[in-house]
C-alpha cells in the first residue's frame, strides 16, 4: 500500500509521513509539494492506495485540487488534511467527494485513528459535539468499550483489536465525551451498571 502527501509546507508534511510511518510501517509514503507534481505521480502508474491533500497549494486553491483529482483519478480515496478545519469547509469537502476530512491540529491519537480508519476504506469526519453524543457508537468503539468493561489495558485492546495503542487512545476519549465522564475507572462503572440493567 502506498500513501500520497500533497502539502507544500515541508516541514508538516515530514512529520506527518513520519507519523504514519509510525503507525503502519510497511507503508511506503510518497510525497509532492504542488498538485502538479501529484499529478505526474499518479500518471507514471505508481499504485496509491490513499491521497492525503492540503487544500492551500500554490497551483491550487480550496476544493479545486480535490475535484480535479476525483476527476481523474476516481478510484483513489483522497482525504483532506488542512488547518480550515470550520464545519463550512468539512462539509464542502465531504460534499465534493473527500473520503475523509483530518485538521492539522490532530493530535497524533486522532491522525493514527484517522489514518487506520482511511487504509481500512472507512470515511472519516470530525464529529461535531452535540451530534457525537446523539450517535450509536461505531463497530470500532464497541469493541474498545467492550474491552473497557473486561478490565483490558489499552496495549491489551489494541492487541485483540488490531488497532494502534494511539488508536485505542483516540477512541477511549472519544468515549469518555460520548457518555459525559472523564476518567476510564467512570467509564468503565457506568459500562457495567448500564450492562447490568438491560
Amino acid at each position: 500500500m502506498r500513501v500520497l502527501l500533497i502539502d507544500d509546507h515541508p516541514l508538516f508534511r515530514q512529520a506527518l509521513a513520519a507519523t504514519i510511518g509510525q503507525i503502519a510501517a510497511d507503508l511506503a509514503i510518497g510525497q509532492c509539494d504542488t498538485l502538479a507534481e501529484a499529478k505526474a505521480t499518479l500518471v507514471s502508474g505508481s499504485a496509491v492506495s490513499l491521497i492525503l491533500l492540503d487544500l492551500k497549494l500554490p497551483d491550487s486553491q480550496g476544493m479545486g485540487g480535490l475535484l480535479s483529482l476525483k476527476a481523474e483519478h476516481p478510484a483513489i480515496p483522497v482525504a483532506i488534511v488542512s488547518a480550515s478545519d470550520d464545519g463550512d469547509t468539512v462539509q464542502t469537502a465531504m460534499a465534493c467527494g473527500a473520503a475523509g476530512f483530518v485538521s492539522k491540529a490532530a493530535g497524533v491519537e486522532e491522525l493514527s485513528a484517522a489514518i487506520e480508519a482511511l487504509l481500512a476504506g472507512e470515511a472519516w469526519f470530525p464529529e461535531p459535539q452535540a451530534e457525537a453524543r446523539r450517535t450509536p457508537l461505531t463497530p470500532t468503539q464497541m469493541r474498545v468499550l467492550n474491552g473497557v468493561h473486561r478490565g483490558l489495558m489499552n496495549k491489551q485492546i489494541a492487541f485483540e483489536t488490531g488497532l494502534s495503542e494511539a488508536t485505542v487512545k483516540y477512541h477511549l476519549t472519544g468515549l469518555f465525551r460520548k457518555f459525559g465522564v472523564l476518567t476510564r475507572a467512570q467509564l468503565l462503572a457506568l459500562a457495567r451498571e448500564r450492562s447490568s440493567s438491560t
